[in-house]
């Protein structure tokens, strides 16, 4: 497949990690472009990635074969209204906006042409290029096309398709919303690490290494993370004590209504920021 043409309508970070894993990719400079209305943010991506930045949408899209929309979702009517008529009907969209769905874009970007959409929900781990994202891709995305929106999400980390767009918002509250639940954690672990005498940076050290050495093995390993858990509870250890208590709090209960929480949420701001 040759490299595609790619142009972000919106230079902001998630943009810029996309840009930064694509470059580090090899795609080169040539290939990629991005506007923004803030004239110290094109010159940063000028300078970081080399690059051109425009302050206008339409003279960045144009001879491009995929337009990523990198905008804040309270903008993106506005944006896509003014994209219209200067977006070809070959041209690819993908969305990275949380909470808009694909029948809003497509009514925003003109009914009358149908639009080739990808909407995606990246986490912020893809910052670090340690992120992962769902992909969700309607009728008019060709075979070629989903291989163009894959490697752009997979320069930030794991992409992963989803049959049905519906499952956006399950997306959003596994890893969409997910690190902060790691984050609620480290934090719980580091205070009570601290009350029971630690130093607070010590504390934090060993918790946040725990953390990710915990997951590096889980997603290193040939076997699922129950068994995981199983092989590090020794019976009437330290380990079997700790999660007992977790269970005993309602731990697996409290994680579920709060990852039902987050999709309910993540629908509802659909309907409210969509058509």
């Amino acid at each position: 497949m040759s490299t595609p043409r790619i142009a972000f309508i919106g230079g902001g970070n998630m943009a810029a990690s996309l840009i930064g894993g694509l470059r580090a990719q090899g795609v080169a400079a040539s290939s990629i472009c991005a506007s923004d209305p803030g004239a110290d943010k094109r010159s940063e991506l000028e300078a970081a990635h080399g690059i051109d930045a425009f302050a206008d949408n339409a003279q960045a899209i144009a001879g491009a074969d995929v337009v990523v929309l990198a905008v804040k979702p309270q903008v993106m009517q506005a944006v896509c209204r003014d994209l219209a008529a200067s977006l070809q009907a070959n041209q690819l969209v993908v969305s990275i906006a949380a909470g808009i769905d694909c029948a809003s874009l497509q009514a925003w970007l003109g009914e009358q042409t149908p639009r080739a959409i990808v909407r995606c929900m990246p986490n912020t781990p893809s910052l670090l290029r340690q992120g992962v994202s769902g992909l969700f891709a309607n009728d008019q995305v060709t075979d070629t096309q989903k291989q163009q929106a894959e490697q752009l999400l997979s320069a930030v980390g794991l992409a992963l398709w989803l049959d049905k767009e519906s499952l956006i918002d399950a997306v959003t509250a596994v890893s969409g919303s997910g690190p902060a639940y790691f984050f609620l954690m480290i934090e719980a672990m580091t205070a009570a690490g601290e009350r029971m005498g630690l130093p607070g940076d010590t504390a934090a050290q060993l918790t946040m290494h725990t953390a990710l050495g915990a997951a590096r093995m889980a997603c290193e390993s040939d076997v699922g993370a129950a068994e995981l858990r199983r092989r590090v509870t020794s019976p009437n250890g330290t380990t079997e004590a700790a999660i007992k208590a977790f269970q005993a709090g309602g731990f697996e209960s409290l994680v579920e209504q709060a990852m039902a929480a987050a999709a309910r949420r993540s629908a509802e701001l659909a309907e409210q920021l969509g058509n």
